[in-house]
């Protein structure tokens, strides 16, 4: 009887032990599944985010690839305004270079025309001038020698500065002693070649022959002018001059020849102006 308890008591205890241990793995797969449960929301969160960056990042791209399009269409856009400037501009540059040719062209048609016609001109003048030295030795008159007057000239006014002699000249002309103011602008042109007065000088000179009325001489005299002292200020006058001159010899073609020239080369003088208005008259 004794032994029936004590198995008994073995059996309850057994079955007591068996009921803690199974009790223990219960608790530890629930708490195996609450760390699974965890990291599930861990991983699900974690995937979320990743997820988010996926998104970020492809519309990022998007973005990106938007702005490369639309800037690239914006290049092309320029590349092609660019594309039409330069063939305007190439246009513009063929039509300047074409109108320059033409300029040059007729500036050294003129250039050679000119020539031509103060060629005729010395000679008529050269021919005028035999007849006045026939007409003097006939009438038993001695040829004036300019040089000797100026010599005389520049004895009764020694010691004067070239401003002084130019002045003297000028005044001279003024007061219409045309030889007197002659042979002073010769002094000038022939003591002081370099002076500031020079080419002023010589154009005078051309204004006294033109109010002689001896015009080839004038217009041979404007034409020193334009030789000698080419960015002088009496360059379009004298220019201006020798048209004028060339219409009181009755020569309207070479009037016309030399006041377009002056318009050609001088377009924005005021001698050019007068010329353009003599120019109208003459069609």
């Amino acid at each position: 009887m004794f032994a029936m308890k004590i198995i008994v008591l073995f059996i309850a205890c057994l079955a007591i032990s068996c009921g803690c241990a199974m009790q223990q793995d219960v608790i530890a797969l629930y708490d195996r599944m609450a760390v699974l449960e965890q990291r599930n929301v861990e991983l699900e969160k974690d995937e979320a985010r990743f997820k988010s960056l996926m998104q970020e990042c492809i519309k990022k791209q998007e973005e990106k690839e938007h702005y490369h399009r639309t800037k690239s269409a914006d290049m092309h856009v320029i590349l092609d305004g660019f594309r039409e400037e330069i063939r305007i501009l190439n246009g513009k540059l063929e039509e300047t270079e074409y109108l320059l040719k033409r300029k040059i062209a007729a500036l050294e048609d003129a250039g050679t025309k000119r020539k031509d016609v103060l060629g005729k001109v010395e000679e008529r003048s050269a021919l005028n001038y035999d007849c006045i030295v026939n007409i003097q030795q006939y009438l038993n008159l001695e040829p004036s020698d300019s040089d000797s007057k100026i010599k005389a000239v520049g004895k009764t006014e020694k010691g004067l500065s070239e401003d002084e002699v130019y002045a003297s000249a000028k005044q001279a002309f003024d007061q219409g002693d045309l030889e007197a103011a002659r042979e002073k602008f010769q002094r000038i042109i022939k003591q002081y070649p370099k002076s500031r007065h020079a080419d002023n000088a010589q154009f005078w000179i051309g204004e006294i022959y033109y109010r002689e009325k001896w015009y080839e001489k004038a217009i041979l005299e404007y034409q020193k002018v334009i030789e000698k002292y080419p960015k002088g200020n009496k360059v379009p006058a004298s220019i201006l001059k020798q048209g004028f001159a060339f219409l009181n010899l009755g020569e309207k073609a070479n009037a016309r020849l030399i006041l377009k020239e002056l318009v050609l080369k001088h377009p924005k003088s005021n001698e050019a102006k007068i010329a353009r208005k003599k120019l109208k008259g003459l069609k």
